[in-house]
């Protein structure tokens, strides 16, 4: 199968499909096991957080999502905004956000993003999106003005972007975006190639992978990130070699994380993996050789992404002391968005010494 996949119809009806496009009847949900059960939330934090949300007529992921570590984030006050609208235009068999016809891009909500970081006082942000098939450019421009307004609003705030696979549009849409200088490209493989056709039937497993290739390709100070659901019927040696491609794409961070079943008519939950049995996954992702591996029932794409952006960064740092890449010096290399990327152009975020033109630094 090519991974030009034809435009899917956008139409309302599409709500209705994701039952009969996966074949997931609806039967009630299994039990949690105690290890992925969580409080409800009720602390201020949270209520001033969803307040602020609304406020500026922004969705998230966290609720649209319905995930399970919203009362603990919304409490720190960590929101992860979900630009280009809440409404998707595929119907993966996973997602519990809503599938339809989207409504007009929102001007000012690159602005309302920024002010809401500026206001929650975010030193890291996430910021992921809706599928938007419908746009000629899957909403990749909207990426880049949310990252501008961020860089003039809260110029301190490093950036992380959970973007989609932008379809049949991706190469146009990673040069924008990589242009405007993230210092995280993330885009999750969700599972593995042999789920796609049930699980995420609008993307292209390998379509995914030379996307992440193609961060790194344009730029190789950018970290790279992305996340697999295990609990869907997959063997432990697909998920070992997804792990392998994600390595041979030279991806930085892989998050793992319980598939949880947001409603009845999504895919079932096939097994409620172990604690256990994710420090065994982590255990063989890092001897594959990722700066950084979270792995646990309740890890999310965005959980924790503060915190991780510092780890993976001085993962990279304390690599580079011990064997500095062809010889370039570990203050040259990534403290932050780079000065000067793989073309050679300025960025804007937080950065490092500009690398003097013979250090020849590759990676």
């Amino acid at each position: 199968m090519s991974d030009a996949a034809a435009p899917i119809p956008i139409t309302t009806s599409l709500v209705r499909r994701r039952q009969g496009e996966a074949g997931h009847s609806a039967e009630p949900r299994q039990r949690k096991p105690d290890w992925i059960r969580v409080k409800a939330p009720t602390s201020t934090g949270f209520a001033e957080t969803k307040k602020l949300m609304r406020r500026l007529n922004l969705a998230t992921v966290c609720e649209e999502a319905a995930c399970p570590n919203i009362g603990e984030c919304w409490t720190k006050k960590h929101a992860t905004v979900m630009i280009l609208g809440d409404t998707c235009t595929r119907a993966c068999a996973f997602c519990n956000v809503k599938t339809g016809m989207p409504k007009a891009v929102d001007p000012l909500e690159p602005q309302h993003t920024a002010d809401a970081a500026a206001e929650l006082g975010l030193t890291h942000i996430v910021i992921t999106s809706v599928d938007r098939d419908d746009l000629p450019d899957g909403g990749a421009s909207q990426f880049v003005k949310v990252i501008e307004a961020l860089r003039r609003t809260t110029p301190q705030t490093t950036i992380e972007i959970l973007t989609p696979d932008f379809r049949n549009k991706a190469q146009a849409a990673v040069e924008a975006i990589i242009e405007a200088g993230p210092d995280v490209y993330n885009h999750n493989l969700e599972t593995v190639p042999r789920l796609y056709p049930t699980i995420r039937p609008g993307a292209r497993y390998y379509a995914s992978l030379r996307l992440l290739e193609s961060v790194k390709r344009h730029n190789p100070h950018i970290f790279t990130k992305s996340g697999v659901m295990v609990g869907l019927g997959e063997e432990r040696l697909e998920v070992h070699q997804v792990m392998d491609d994600m390595r041979s794409a030279d991806i930085d961070f892989l998050t793992m994380g319980q598939y949880l079943q947001p409603t009845p008519r999504h895919a079932k939950v096939m097994e409620f993996v172990t604690p256990a049995a994710f420090n065994a996954y982590a255990a063989i992702a890092r001897a594959k050789g990722f700066l950084l591996v979270a792995a646990s029932p309740l890890t999310r794409s965005s959980y924790h992404a503060g915190d991780d952006f510092e780890k993976m960064r001085a993962a990279r740092e304390a690599k580079l002391n011990v064997a500095p890449a062809q010889g370039v010096p570990a203050k040259y290399y990534f403290a932050g968005t780079p000065k000067a990327g793989a073309s050679g152009r300025e960025g804007t975020g937080p950065g490092f010494p500009e690398m003097p033109a013979s250090a020849g630094m590759t990676e």
